[in-house]
């Protein structure tokens, strides 16, 4: 089996916002992922909803060719989150989290979804995420994401599990709270000697940096003079970004990683244009690579050799 395999949650979000709000809208981690990353690739999503889980959500996913066999219903209700975002778009306010049948949620994968080449373990309990990849039968590229709650209380597990990670994505943020180190630059090179030989770390609306080897690579957000939610921003921009990568079949050339981070940013600056999963439901391809024409363009300057050899040419 081809694509990728994300383990994480699904959820119904509450979320307000400067510029409105939605009422328990289509969410989480697996949810924002699994759909950036089906514009490149397939992806199969093992995750747990309720039985009060909407249909129309379950088609949404569906309509994106989301292998869906790994999303099981369980009595009960699904996972909530409610939150709001004041003038600072990348910082939200967690009001409520009601984890309901997600608690329990213990992953099983199948024969063939132990056997998919990339897998994304997003931001669940970092013992969970290694139970996974156990589970996993020698992927190719193992990627992961966290968040606070686990950095505050099982820092240890996330340090052990980053042994066996190539890719890790984190904030900022959350990059210095678990490494202690006092900016997003040297937090990556803590993180780095862990294990992971790409380090991600998103700054929002001031863009990401990605550690390679030796070199760190500088990338801004796309110019959005307007958001609506941020939420799942990250997991959009990682979508993007293993999606790339799993279709380019390259997970260590620097070319490859830089153009995969330039497709999260792209795919990240669609999410915040609405609310929950609006503008990356129903997108398309050539859409999405005018916009990162368009972003990749704005980066490009010439060296300082051949712009001096063109002013030479045009005086002369």
């Amino acid at each position: 089996m081809n694509g990728i395999l994300v383990v994480g949650s699904v959820a119904l979000d509450s979320v307000k916002t400067t510029a409105g709000k939605s009422i328990e809208a289509l969410g989480g981690s697996a949810t924002y992922f699994a759909l950036a990353a089906s514009y490149f690739t397939e992806v199969a999503l093992v995750g747990v909803v309720g039985s009060d889980f909407p249909n129309e959500h379950r088609s949404t996913l569906e309509r994106r060719g989301v292998d869906l066999a790994g999303l099981k219903a369980a009595k009960g209700k699904t996972f909530r989150w409610a939150g709001t975002y004041g003038k600072e778009a990348s910082i939200a306010k967690t009001l409520a989290t009601h984890l309901n049948v997600f608690k329990e949620f213990k992953p099983v994968l199948s024969e063939a979804q132990r056997k998919m080449p990339v897998v994304f373990l997003a931001n669940i309990d970092p013992e969970l995420q290694a139970e996974v990849l156990a589970q996993m039968k020698g992927p190719a590229l193992v990627a992961c994401d966290t968040m606070n709650y686990w950095i505050e209380s099982k820092p240890a597990a996330i340090k052990k599990l980053l042994t066996k990670v190539d890719v890790f994505f984190s904030n900022d943020q959350e990059a210095m709270r678990l490494t202690g180190a006092p900016n997003a630059l040297q937090a990556a090179e803590v993180l780095a000697d862990w294990g992971p030989s790409v380090v991600v770390i998103k700054k929002g609306e001031h863009g990401a940096l990605m550690k390679v080897g030796a070199k760190f690579f500088v990338f801004p957000a796309y110019p959005l003079a307007r958001i609506k939610d941020p939420t799942g921003a990250g997991d959009t921009f990682a979508g993007g970004f293993l999606g790339y990568l799993a279709s380019s079949n390259s997970y260590k050339d620097v070319e490859h990683l830089k153009r995969a981070m330039a497709y999260g940013t792209t795919m990240a600056s669609f999410n915040v244009q609405d609310f929950s999963t609006k503008n990356i439901e129903a997108l398309e391809r050539d859409l999405i690579d005018e916009r990162l024409h368009d972003f990749t363009d704005r980066l490009t300057v010439p060296r300082a050799d051949e712009f001096l050899k063109g002013r030479r040419a045009v005086t002369a």
